[in-house]
């Protein structure tokens, strides 16, 4: 009886520890989304030079990346090269707009793109940022609150957060290699995150910051899915594509990769996969 009433505490106690550690990270999200809600409301969006750095991204324990769960966990990104992605059709001056970052296709290690600050102190990269608060500037003047709640995040940010929801899982009682798999369901591992590339912005609404399909009812969010692409910009990955993606549906991701190749994604409802392998 002793054995049992000790191998009892020791679950409750796990149990105990997931459920203060899901609470806090649910806490820490909604803290952060509310930060940059307010950042974004009270600063004008003119674009402020940054340097290299953390952005204020948080967990997103509902969504990214199902695709990386694939990945072994011994593999080292320095050994691994992107796998090309880019479609001999397009010029070489468009090739880092349209730069396919996926399970298959990581960024390599070293990759450091140059970064301008939004007003909310967020990172996105220099050659397309002017873009981005252009497509929110025109939001707002049609009345509408986005809020640019993630942006860049570096392969070693990514790496902590996949730490974190892997310690997570094992809390549920999961072992280590089951918690790395279900880990990689929700994060994406460190290098094949369109946010490591630096051209992706999560956009919510500043009155529903939830990161689930509801997003996609919102006001904010049906105006960019209809006019992303006149900024350069395409829903990365819509409800339709998630068997090519290998990403859930996520309503809230956008990504640059130019104009002319926004409007032929978007009209034609290929997702960048399908686009590139053309």
């Amino acid at each position: 009886m002793g054995t049992y009433r000790r191998t009892d505490a020791r679950r409750n106690n796990r149990h105990r520890a997931g459920g203060l550690l899901f609470f806090t990270t649910l806490l820490a999200l909604t803290v952060t989304c509310a930060i940059t809600a307010y950042a974004s409301a009270n600063q004008p969006t003119t674009v402020i030079a940054g340097s290299y750095g953390e952005d204020m991204s948080r967990t997103k324990t509902n969504q990214e990346h199902t695709s990386a769960a694939q990945q072994p966990e011994s593999v080292s990104m320095s050994d691994r090269q992107p796998g090309g992605g880019n479609s001999p059709a397009h010029n070489d001056s468009e090739s880092w707009m349209l730069t396919l970052v996926n399970a298959e296709n990581p960024l390599p290690s070293d990759h450091s793109p140059k970064l301008k600050s939004l007003a909310n102190g967020l990172q996105f990269d220099e050659r397309a940022i002017d873009q981005l608060n252009a497509m929110l500037s025109a939001a707002r003047e049609q009345g509408l609150s986005p809020v640019v709640c993630s942006a860049y995040r570096s392969i070693e940010k990514q790496r902590t957060l996949l730490n974190n929801q892997t310690e997570y899982q094992v809390t549920r009682g999961l072992s280590r290699e089951q918690a790395a798999i279900e880990a990689r369901k929700v994060i994406a591992y460190p290098g094949t995150s369109e946010h490591n590339l630096g051209l992706a912005a999560d956009i919510v609404s500043i009155n529903y910051q939830s990161l689930d399909e509801a997003q996609a009812d919102t006001p904010e969010a049906k105006w960019l899915k209809e006019h992303c692409s006149e900024y350069g910009f395409i829903l990365r990955y819509p409800k339709d594509k998630t068997d090519i993606t290998g990403i859930i549906y996520e309503p809230w991701h956008f990504r640059y990769v130019g104009v002319e190749a926004a409007k032929e994604i978007m009209e034609s409802g290929l997702c960048l996969e399908e686009y590139l392998a053309g």
